[in-house]
């Protein structure tokens, strides 16, 4: 008769890598402790100094995404390949790890989360907030109609010195930030209108209304997208801002770093 470990080590059997999401020292330890298994943890600070470590920018209140989140970086990070199988243990409902679960690597579609992290130089919950504006777009658009948005994120500077005004800006005199219940409205509302946001590394927004030079040499962009998107690829390649696009026509939220397109996800599936 099957009783519960019968079934547990079901779950694990075979397994050569746990990734630990944000463990307490002692369950490390003791991780660590179990014959011809890895660790990886994934955690906002390597407190307990894990010898593998992916730096977990947010909490991600969806535990899939912590998970996708965990496992694409494990990946990037060279401590895990494609089609290896990986136990993810994480905290769901209380202070202490008590969920588990079985994942193969490459299974959970790479969305490119990992990359948008990482390669952003802005506080990743601004990065999160202003993704969080698109899909939810994505989701209703515009008094129920489909709408396109560009948000450039960081080096707002030298992205304005590489832009110019379509109108005035609402924003000019303002100390607003991306986040802000009222200011995500704000800035829904006046995604009807032309032209891209800017906002800072913090997250202030600094304008709306600015037109991009779409500039095609030296991006490399899919077929079928159009001006909005290289005009986010060319912004991000030549300076350090992240770009995140939310396109009229197929609805999906793209988001553009160095020039390259580094994570394509779809507002109904987030």
């Amino acid at each position: 008769m099957a009783n519960v470990r019968g079934l547990v080590g079901e779950l694990v059997e075979g397994i050569e890598t746990v990734v630990l999401f944000s463990p307490s020292a002692a369950y490390y330890e003791r991780c660590k402790d179990i014959k011809d298994v890895s660790v990886v943890v994934c955690a906002p600070t390597n407190g307990i100094g894990a010898e593998r470590f992916v730096e977990l920018p947010l909490e991600f209140v969806d535990a899939k995404e912590r998970i996708r989140f965990g496992v694409e970086g494990a990946a990037e990070e060279g401590f895990v390949a494609e089609g290896d199988e990986v136990v993810c243990a994480l905290k769901l409902f209380d202070d202490v790890i008590d969920g588990v679960c079985r994942v193969r690597v490459g299974e959970l579609n790479h969305s490119g989360v990992y990359d948008l992290f990482t390669a952003s130089r802005a506080d990743p919950e601004v990065i999160s907030a202003v993704v969080d504006v698109a899909v939810e777009l994505g989701q209703k658009g515009q008094k129920g109609k489909p709408v396109g948005a560009l948000f450039v994120v960081g080096d707002a500077g030298k992205v304005m010195n590489k832009s110019r005004p379509l109108s005035y800006n609402p924003f000019e005199k303002s100390h607003v930030h991306v986040g802000d219940p009222i200011v995500n409205v704000m800035l829904k509302e006046f995604s009807r209108l032309d032209g891209a946001f800017v906002i800072s590394d913090s997250g202030k927004i600094v304008s709306a209304y600015r037109y991009l030079e779409p500039n095609a040499e030296g991006v490399d962009i899919p077929k079928g997208l159009g001006t909005r998107h290289m005009a986010a690829a060319s912004v991000t390649r030549d300076t350090n801002a992240t770009a995140v696009v939310l396109s009229e026509s197929d609805r999906l939220v793209r988001a553009f770093k160095g020039g390259e397109l580094i994570l394509e996800l779809d507002p109904e599936e987030y």
